[in-house]
Parts: C-alpha cells; sequence; structure tokens
C-alpha cells in the first residue's frame, strides 16, 4: 500500500468517489467542487491509499476557532476518513491518520481532533485504537428562519 497527497484532477476524483460513501447525501461532482476549492489554500489536505486501485482517503483541516478538548491553536482536524470494506483491517487508516497526523506537525500542530456521529460504534474503536481520548458528546440542533 502506497499512500499520496491528492492533488491532481484524477485523484481529485478518486477521493470524491471514496468521500461519497462517507458522505452520501452529497453527490460526487459537488464534492469533487468544494475538494478542488479546499485544495487552494494550505489549510486543507486529502491523502488516498492506493493499492492497485485507490482504497481509502482521509481530509486533514486546519482549525483555528476553538476544537472541544484542545487547548492549542491550529488544531490538525480529521474532517473524515474512509476505507473500502476490501482494505479494512489491515491498516489503512492507521497509515492514513499517521500521515494525516505529520501533516499537521508540520503545519505547527501539536494536537489533533476528530468527531464521529453518535453510535457508529466502529469509528469509536478506531478513534480509541489510535490513541484519540473522548472528550464530550454532544446533541446538535438545527431550525429553519
Amino acid at each position: 500500500m502506497k499512500i499520496i497527497e491528492v492533488s491532481s484532477t484524477k485523484e481529485i476524483a478518486g477521493a470524491a468517489a471514496l468521500a461519497v460513501k462517507l458522505w452520501p447525501h452529497q453527490t460526487q461532482n459537488a464534492l469533487e467542487q468544494e475538494f478542488k476549492d479546499l485544495l487552494t489554500t494550505n489549510k486543507h489536505v486529502l491523502f488516498m491509499s492506493l493499492e492497485e486501485q485507490y482504497t481509502g482517503f482521509i481530509h486533514f483541516s486546519l482549525r483555528f476557532d476553538y476544537v472541544e478538548g484542545t487547548f492549542s491553536s491550529p488544531v490538525g482536524y480529521v474532517e473524515g476518513i474512509y476505507v473500502e470494506e476490501r482494505a479494512r483491517n489491515k491498516g489503512t487508516a492507521a497509515a492514513l491518520l499517521r500521515t494525516g497526523e505529520q501533516w499537521a506537525r508540520h503545519k505547527g500542530c501539536l494536537e489533533i481532533a476528530s468527531d464521529v456521529v453518535l453510535g457508529n460504534e466502529k469509528s469509536y474503536k478506531f478513534h480509541e485504537k489510535n490513541g484519540f481520548t473522548e472528550v464530550n458528546r454532544i446533541v446538535c440542533y438545527a431550525k429553519k428562519l
């Protein structure tokens, strides 16, 4: 397995194809455009795992606002991580995370953070296995005006 930083149009399309499996309420085209826009800043990065095909991705960002449970700024933030079923339990997600951690350190981060949808037991276990500590649980609300 090889980890690559996403930079080309082809790689962005590959990342979006994986991301739509994580966020099915989005379209691949919308995610491609979002990723293109984000990658024009120095505050976001995408990495993908590559075997014969792309098998996973991670989106890291730099957050300068308050991040729950952290005490420094900026904080490297795992915006999303997804690994294809066939590549799971082989260290792919951990390798993507380590690569993102290196990027965050290079950007001056002393901490990284993430969030998980309530009830996503697999994600809880992944985070805990990879050194994260749960710091809070919240329920979010919205109201149309």
